[in-house]
């Protein structure tokens, strides 16, 4: 007798794969398109109104998409991308996810099976190449452990530090039919802090007279940022958030002073030096958040370190914590709220001093040129919501961005840790997607935005309604300021001829406006918002406007 029960029925590599996806809840892939993955294609075709793919113009791009994908919503960002060149324009988006701490799996279509180790057309060792930057690279060679690889695959981007997981598939195995059950669909496990940790933290603020909190890393979500502001705000703790993560608290907040990262402002870093106790929660205390581990020396900083972070192979990786705690933010504000803790007077002052130092540093300071970046923000800040997400890549026009938008939710900043340029845009496209009821506006510099302008084409694909905005100075302006600061009055390789923005922009089917004076923006601006589908605005900025704010 064949007629056993509970016997799975036959299916392909490929449709056993789409199904492990259904079942941990993808509703969206990125990708571009390849022969060695076509089963899959045709497997996606059957689950098209349950699952959506959107085709993307570059590899880098999908991978960026699917890293902001699963920075805004906390779950695993999927892409996929074929074998060699695909495989290699994509290695950006992971290096982006596990330095951003983004869950995030990447599958790659790989060379046949009996093809393996002869060189063979676009082959890499994916196992060797991402090892690295992965937190588990791996291939499978048999259709039959599709479903563990893959239930691995999502516990392991969720889990403990959230990061990347890269999955190579051979194209014959994603055609081999096999019966075999489908796993369970992968669970986030909460790590929460003993109490003995928590009692010796009371003991630790019981004490500690100049307190600061850095805020950053993975997990995060608006309760848990509500929480840990309303904790800071009535224990007296000033609140400095870590690179590129300003959204976490609310920025309005008495308890928010500021940022850390490039360009941070001297008032932060000497808050950081100054410190009797420092709270690192989530960060992971990079070099860019500590100026080239300067604020607080490794292995063991003057200041009283307590670390929380969810992996604790980060514990005592580069700083000798006073009080490491493995913990999950989400578990440990929780925790928090609960402790009992008083600050005193003194505490209340220096926190309002702090407070008072991040207001009269991120006052606008208005030039008097035709155009300048100051009021362009302005007047996106006046016209948008405060939900607007604002994304960007890298380069000094980020700096304006960081100092004259104040963030009042989480995940309004979608932005790289990684420093990586070409990602506001792609990033732009995935955040509109996840939500669509709210106004995206993505930034770019011009050399930035030409890393992955093709993605236009996507946006205008989606119908997705991004406001896309190049900020245009004909150069790689952060590194013609180091430049000019090493080697003054030698440009070399700096200087960019650009294309026509507009006409670009155009050419893509977007509504695009050439903005030169600041008098043009309320209009340019208004007109963007109110159009359907996506539009770009060219801020072409005079030759001796500030590369950077003023203040730095």
């Amino acid at each position: 007798m064949n007629d056993l029960p509970n016997q799975p029925p036959m299916r392909s590599g490929a449709r056993i794969l789409v199904d492990a996806l259904l079942a941990n809840g993808v509703t969206r892939a990125f990708a571009v398109p390849g022969e060695s993955y076509l089963s899959v294609l045709d497997a996606l075709y059957d689950s098209q109104d349950q699952l959506s793919l959107t085709t993307c113009r570059h590899e880098s791009g999908a991978a960026n998409m699917a890293e902001a994908y699963g920075k805004l919503t906390n779950k695993p960002g999927i892409c996929f991308v074929t074998r060699g060149p695909g495989a290699t324009h994509a290695s950006i988006g992971i290096h982006t996810a596990r330095q951003d701490s983004t869950p995030m799996i990447l599958f790659i279509g790989q060379v046949a099976r009996e093809m393996r180790e002869r060189e063979a057309f676009q082959e890499i060792d994916y196992r060797q190449m991402f090892g690295s930057v992965a937190k588990w690279a791996t291939e499978v060679e048999d259709a039959r452990r599709l479903p563990e690889v893959i239930a691995r695959a999502f516990q392991t981007a969720i889990s403990g530090r959230p990061g990347p997981v890269v999955v190579a598939l051979p194209e014959d195995m994603l055609d081999d039919a096999v019966a075999v059950h489908d796993a369970s669909p992968a669970q986030r496990i909460p790590i929460c802090p003993h109490e003995s940790s928590m009692q010796n933290l009371a003991s630790l603020l019981a004490g500690a007279q100049r307190p600061l909190m850095i805020v950053g890393g993975g997990g995060w979500s608006q309760a848990t940022g509500d929480a840990i502001r309303h904790v800071a705000e009535q224990h007296h703790i000033p609140i400095l958030a870590s690179f590129r993560c300003q959204d976490f608290i609310d920025n309005d907040s008495s308890a928010y002073v500021g940022r850390l990262g490039l360009g941070a402002p001297p008032y932060a870093n000497a808050l950081v030096k100054e410190a009797d106790l420092v709270i690192a929660l989530g960060a992971r205390l990079g070099e860019a958040t500590t100026q080239g581990y300067t604020l607080l020396i490794p292995p063991s900083p003057q200041q009283s370190l307590v670390h929380v972070h969810a992996d604790s192979s980060e514990l005592g990786r580069v700083y000798q914590a006073r009080l490491p705690i493995n913990a999950t933010s989400p578990e440990f504000a929780e925790a928090l709220q609960r402790l009992a803790v008083t600050g005193d007077e003194t505490r209340r002052a220096y926190l309002k001093a702090a407070r008072q130092a991040y207001e009269a540093y991120a006052e606008p300071q208005f030039s008097e040129q035709g155009l300048d970046m100051q009021s362009v923000l302005e007047v996106f800040t006046r016209l948008l919501p405060d939900d607007t997400l604002y994304t960007n890549g890298a380069g000094n026009y980020t700096l304006w961005l960081q100092l004259y938008i104040r963030f009042h939710r989480y995940r309004t900043q979608v932005a790289p840790t990684s420093g990586a340029m070409g990602y506001g845009i792609p990033a732009a496209i995935a955040a509109q997607l996840v939500y669509p009821e709210r106004k995206v506006v993505a930034f770019g510099g011009d050399g930035c935005a030409m890393m992955s302008i093709q993605e236009l084409a996507t946006a205008h694909m989606e119908g997705l309604p991004v406001i896309f905005v190049v900020v245009n100075n004909a150069s790689y302006g952060t590194i013609r300021m180091h430049q000019e600061r090493r080697f003054p009055g030698r440009v070399s390789g700096t200087s960019l001829v650009n294309p026509d923005f507009v006409t670009l922009a155009k050419g893509f089917h977007l509504h695009a406006e050439l903005i030169e004076h600041n008098f043009q923006l309320p209009e340019a601006i208004a007109r963007c918002v109110e159009h359907a589908g996506p539009s770009l605005l060219e801020i072409r900025l005079p030759h001796d406007a500030p590369a950077t704010p003023p203040r730095h």
